[in-house]
């Protein structure tokens, strides 16, 4: 069981730091800058660790700044206060994602991007890969189990490996604009669901992020600690990135 519990939560942080770091905080802000080099590092780090439920930078960040400019509005593009449950609302917000990674509707010129590595994100929007992705872990993670005779419930552990990604997000999109606590007034709804936000590495902050959008640290307040803002220091001190002076708030 230990090892089956530790797989998952290795998955889970790395796919999730692929979120926040790299399509979050630079791909949809711009936060800090990198050269083409660890641009093409992070990208293939974000396509191994995401799989199956790879996401375009590109379309993120689209979707993200629409977020942040239409924050809880009918505009916004996965809001759950247009919604009556968490699923219709990450439904809706596959059906717009699709629509940008499949050039059916372009957006405003103010959110769009170029794709950060265009045959990249078009190879992880293909089924095959999403399947063949998808077929490694059934293979890797029933082999491990049945090595480690885990008992049959674990194997419940499986499809939230494919689906990772989703569940990221609908953690985020729902619970950080419902529950919790705010430390501003934003015109919106957006909350503080963690006082120390380690399980969705400072992504729970939502209050404190849409007041302010370009603050690399997502924790306000002392007790507030945004597990990703230490990584990212570590890499500006390597200087493997540097902060952007004009980062993108929306």
């Amino acid at each position: 069981m230990l090892i089956a519990i530790l797989f998952l939560v290795l998955h889970w942080y790395l796919s999730l730091f692929s979120q926040t770091f790299f399509l979050h905080r630079y791909a949809a802000h711009k936060m800090f800058i990198m050269n083409k080099f660890w641009e093409r590092y992070f990208s293939l780090f974000a396509y191994i660790t995401q799989g199956s439920s790879y996401l375009s930078p590109r379309a993120y960040a689209i979707m993200h700044r629409m977020h942040h400019a239409f924050s809880d509005t009918p505009k916004d593009p996965h809001s759950p206060h247009n919604h009556s449950n968490v699923f219709t609302m990450m439904w809706k917000t596959k059906d717009i994602y699709i629509d940008y990674v499949r050039n059916k509707v372009m957006p405003d010129a103010r959110f769009d991007m170029k794709p950060i590595w265009e045959k990249l994100e078009k190879l992880g929007e293909t089924w095959f890969s999403r399947l063949a992705w998808g077929t490694a872990y059934t293979f890797v993670y029933i082999g491990l189990y049945i090595y480690a005779d885990m008992p049959m419930w674990c194997f419940l552990f499986i499809p939230i490996h494919y689906l990772m990604g989703p569940i990221h997000g609908a953690i985020v999109n729902w619970s950080g604009h419902k529950y919790g606590y705010s430390n501003f007034d934003n015109n919106d709804k957006s909350k503080n669901s963690l006082i120390w936000d380690f399980l969705m590495l400072g992504e729970l902050f939502q209050n404190n992020h849409h007041k302010l959008p370009n603050r690399v640290n997502f924790g306000t307040r002392w007790f507030e600690l945004d597990p990703t803002y230490p990584v990212i220091k570590m890499l500006e001190l390597l200087r493997i990135i540097r902060m952007n002076p004009n980062p993108i708030g929306h």
